[in-house]
């Protein structure tokens, strides 16, 4: 860890998440021999191994398949919360799906908190998790109508929402809305507590196992680098659906969030908040640490991505005595056009591929109601929340939002285009930093890590061409059209788009 000083008082540059920090404890191999299994699912986050270990649970063979770590994704970079409510999400579902829709949404959210405690308790898994009441407030006296607004809509979906003036933050808000009993816990404990217990009696985890490609059939199969795995159903859980086959890519957007953790004194909020409003602020403690996040923006936005975490720093700075900041992380969500997640059948046509996605920011609750859906979905069983969470819904009402997502994508693949390249030649790029250098190939990205070692790769997006942007914070390739995101090297972080970059070689070049 880096430190440095500020106003006197240390600072610590921890590039880590507070969940991610310790050693994982146990780990699966990868998958090195072709099997079958009654379902594959895909991706090792909350969504996935809850999945897993429900249809386990109801007698099926299970192969969960991880690219990397399970829980070392999204799962593992959130604030950790499990709650009902979440920001002003019901009045915006009740302005596009009517009454029905935000009831089905708070009815799935709800079940989603109480089976995350409910799994908890079963399998014994220690992960710190307790009960907290939740707020969403109002920093300002003109957001306290959206406030208003937010709990009148929750209550209405069925939720035991209140109003209130008495909020556990060390700075005024004009009102706040309240819901008890929702939970906070460490994530990645908890993750790797269900994946323990989806291991064993045929069943298999598998880390360090990509999925390349998905064949829809009777049976499917599943290729990954050391096997295909074969099976009668399988769930696209990796949070970003990875098989354009849907064309999720029109239909979601790719927002990116940050978070601190820092070492504080004096009492820390017992509570879990989040602020309404253009700028946001989400708040809880864990242990001795306090927990601020915010600073939300399309992926791939130009603003310098490592500014916002000096910007939730000094907000932290403002309202507790500080000692240190000791952690920072950021993590990606993929927003839908119309404001409800995509839980069921891929396609329209699709009789044995399912996929889970589009939790806006709040997949810990709604990777577990997900879970739930496509349990029964398998199963053969009727979910009363399948038809408002249909990845293949079509809203007339969100029309508008769709033709704007996409005419913003046409912008950018144009947009990119004609903007200049930042440096004549890799020399110009200074020790830390990148630039774009125009070359006979086009436009390269060269980005010299801080051992002066220069990393040079192709800035268009494997996924469907356009063009990338460094996130300093990250150092990353993001794309700003789809979200996709890269390491220095081209190697893929997130998807929709599956393969790497083009490595280039600037240092041949003039």
């Amino acid at each position: 860890m880096a430190t440095s000083e500020r106003a006197g008082v240390p600072t610590v540059s921890a590039e880590q998440s507070l969940w991610l920090e310790e050693e994982p404890g146990a780990s699966w191999p990868a998958l090195e021999r072709d099997q079958r299994v009654d379902v594959v699912v895909v991706g090792g986050g909350i969504t996935g191994v809850t999945t897993a270990l429900l249809l386990k649970r109801g007698g099926a063979s299970v192969a969960l398949l991880e690219a990397a770590r399970v829980a070392s994704g999204v799962t593992g970079c959130t604030t950790a919360k499990v709650s009902a409510l979440q920001s002003t999400v019901y009045s915006a579902i009740a302005g596009r799906h009517g009454a029905e829709g935000a009831a089905a949404y708070a009815d799935a959210s709800r079940a989603g908190v109480e089976r995350v405690a409910a799994l908890a308790a079963e399998e014994g898994i220690e992960c710190d998790l307790q009960r907290r009441p939740a707020f969403t407030y109002a920093a300002a006296d003109n957001d306290l109508k959206s406030i208003e607004r937010e709990a009148d809509a929750a209550r209405a979906a069925g939720l035991d929402v209140v109003m209130t003036d008495e909020v556990e933050l060390p700075y005024r808000v004009a009102g706040a809305a309240r819901l008890d009993d929702q939970l906070e816990f460490h994530p990645v404990r908890y993750a790797r507590g269900l994946a323990a217990a989806v291991d064993g009696d045929g069943s298999i985890v598998a880390e360090q196992t990509r999925a390349l490609a998905v064949q829809e059939g009777s049976p499917c199969r599943v290729r990954t680098p050391g096997a295909t795995i074969t099976a009668e159903h399988v769930v696209i859980a990796s949070h970003y659906p990875l098989l354009d086959r849907g064309v999720f890519f029109a239909r979601l957007e790719s927002q990116r969030s940050y978070c601190i953790a820092a070492r504080a004194r004096g009492p820390l909020p017992q509570a879990m908040s989040i602020s309404a409003g253009e700028v946001t602020r989400s708040i809880r403690s864990y242990g001795d640490l306090l927990i601020v996040g915010g600073e939300g923006h399309i992926t791939g936005a130009s603003k310098a991505t490592a500014e916002r975490y000096e910007t939730l720093e000094r907000f932290a700075r403002a309202h507790w005595d500080v000692e240190a900041v000791t952690h920072r992380w950021s993590a990606q969500d993929p927003v839908p056009y119309d404001h409800l997640p995509m839980i069921g059948r891929y396609t329209p046509r699709s009789s044995r591929l399912y996929v889970a996605s589009g939790f806006m920011k709040w997949g810990l609750s709604g990777g577990t109601m997900a879970a739930i859906l496509l349990n029964d979905l398998i199963a053969g069983r009727a979910n009363r929340w399948a038809a408002h969470f249909n990845p293949n819904r079509l809203s007339v009402r969100s029309a508008p939002k769709l033709a704007q997502l996409n005419a913003k994508v046409g912008l950018e693949l144009i947009g990119d285009r004609l903007r200049p390249a930042q440096a004549n030649s890799p020399a110009d790029v200074p020790t830390g930093q990148a630039r774009v250098v125009r070359d006979r190939l086009g436009k390269t990205g060269v980005y010299r890590d801080p051992d002066g070692t220069l990393h040079a790769v192709s800035l268009r997006c494997t996924h469907l061409g356009c063009l990338l942007r460094f996130n300093t914070a990250e150092r990353s390739w993001d794309c700003p059209c789809h979200g996709s995101r890269f390491d220095a090297d081209g190697t893929v972080l997130e998807g929709p788009a599956t393969k790497a970059l083009e490595r280039r070689h600037p240092i041949d070049r003039e």
